[in-house]
């Protein structure tokens, strides 16, 4: 059963910078989607930006790119996610998620594996 937790959320001014991190556990395999979404108040979950850890290929949601960007430290089963020039719009609960491919894409794997609890992003403006 691979497990999530993330860390790392909290308060910040518009243009600031915050990095999110997720602790993974119960990995069996070295192919892995692993990356984050986010769900604002009111509004579905979306995704923001994955990595194949086989690879270390990085995916970006149009909305983040440019400003965001992922990483992973295999040696401590840990992804990170740096997020700079934040926006209000930024905003929300972020999830971690991990997911073997199933020939669908970063997304639609993701949306079918494991999850976090998240983790609190708020921005002010």
């Amino acid at each position: 059963q691979v497990q999530l937790v993330e860390s790392g959320g909290g308060s910040v001014q518009a243009g600031g910078s915050l990095r999110l991190s997720c602790v993974a556990s119960g990995y069996r395999y070295s192919n892995y989607y692993m990356g984050w979404f986010r769900q604002a108040p009111g509004k579905e979950r979306e995704e923001v930006a994955a990595i194949y850890t086989y690879t270390g290929s990085a995916y970006y949601a149009r909305s983040v790119m440019g400003r965001f960007a992922i990483s992973q430290d295999n040696a401590k089963n840990t992804l990170y996610l740096q997020m700079n020039s934040l926006k209000p719009e930024d905003t929300g609960i972020y999830y971690c998620a991990a997911a073997r491919p199933n020939g669908d894409g970063w997304v639609r794997s993701l949306r079918d594996g494991y999850w976090g609890q998240g983790t609190q992003v708020t921005v002010s403006s």
